[in-house]
């Protein structure tokens, strides 16, 4: 038995990055599905931030072309595959519903056909999302909590979640759902709200901004650091049994309570500096998220470890370093 071929689709996102490393530091020779994209040379950023950008293999292809996953599964005969590749952005996925549809939900099926017909022995994990939880129908959300989904993105990763358990059902295969609550880090993109926050009060402290705008501050999420949530992803591939678990710190803040983090950090006030802008507000919101992790506790021995406050100024201080050396 050699070491283990581990497939990320989205290796080159924040949690892709992290996975990749994650699966390096245990000896697995890890490819990475890329789309080809006009950015050359920018696309592997977060590959390069964690300094294994020479030591993952990145291969040509594309959620939405079949035949371009099967060959790369032909190629890399992998052992586990994990499908975190999405268009992830739930904003946009209100003016991009057609393509979030095809790339978030039958995306994943195409990889999971890929699963079935090329590598039906590989371990095979899908990312779904406390999004799917949309308009919650019970105050803390497990794994048996119905689903009620108030985006685009949320109703096409309940698709790729229900036929994650589908395939599982219907052919033996060893597939997981991940449900993650919102996590982040200093990788995170710079549209979704905690980056655009921290890296916001970052440009306020520089001296190249006055203002932060938001829209709905009073919304409620459940944040973890992903770092610590990848983990949690390679523990469901490594159990006897697949299943679907609640990847959560079973804590909620809301967006006001997080941006007087950041600006404490580096000593301001979100009164003097944070502007709130209804063009920003969603067209249907999620007003509360709040997960419960005790399943993936008892049954994996996973727990958050990193705490909001602490994640929040590592990720202020990384925008305050990444300004500095752009300056």
């Amino acid at each position: 038995m050699g070491e283990k071929r581990a497939l990320i689709t989205g290796i080159t996102g924040q949690d892709g990055a992290y996975l990749a490393q994650l699966l390096l530091e245990k000896n697995y020779k890890v490819y990475g599905v890329v789309r080809r994209s006009s950015h050359a040379g920018v696309f592997d950023h977060r590959l390069k931030w964690l300094n294994i950008a020479d030591k993952v293999t990145l291969l040509d292809g594309n959620l939405i072309d079949l035949s371009s996953l099967a060959r790369i599964f032909q190629e890399v005969r992998p052992d586990e595959v994990y499908n975190l590749a999405a268009q992830s952005f739930v904003t946009a996925s209100w003016q991009q519903p057609i393509l979030t549809g095809e790339v978030t939900g039958i995306g994943a099926v195409h990889v999971l056909e890929c699963v079935r017909t090329l590598a039906p022995q590989a371990r095979f994990y899908q990312a779904s999302s406390s999004e799917m939880f949309g308009l919650i129908q019970e105050d803390i959300q497990s794994e048996s909590t119905p689903f009620y989904p108030r985006s685009p993105y949320g109703v096409a990763k309940l698709y790729a979640h229900w036929m994650t358990v589908n395939y599982r059902e219907s052919f033996g295969l060893h597939a997981s759902n991940g449900i993650l609550f919102n996590h982040e880090s200093p990788l995170r993109g710079v549209e979704f709200v905690t980056r655009k926050v921290t890296d916001g009060v970052a440009r306020i402290k520089a001296g190249l901004a006055t203002e932060l705008r938001l829209g709905n501050i009073d919304a409620k999420r459940d944040w973890g650091h992903a770092k610590d949530y990848v983990k949690a992803m390679w523990l469901m591939l490594q159990q006897d049994k697949p299943d679907d678990y609640v990847v959560a710190t079973g804590r909620t803040t809301t967006v006001r309570d997080m941006c007087n983090i950041a600006f404490e950090h580096v000593g301001l006030t979100s009164d003097n500096h944070l502007v709130i802008d209804e063009k920003l507000f969603r067209p249907a919101e999620v007003e509360v998220l709040l997960g419960s992790p005790a399943k993936a506790e008892k049954a994996l021995g996973w727990r958050a470890e990193t705490s909001l406050e602490a994640m929040i100024c590592e990720m202020v201080d990384a925008d305050l370093a990444r300004l500095g050396a752009l300056a």
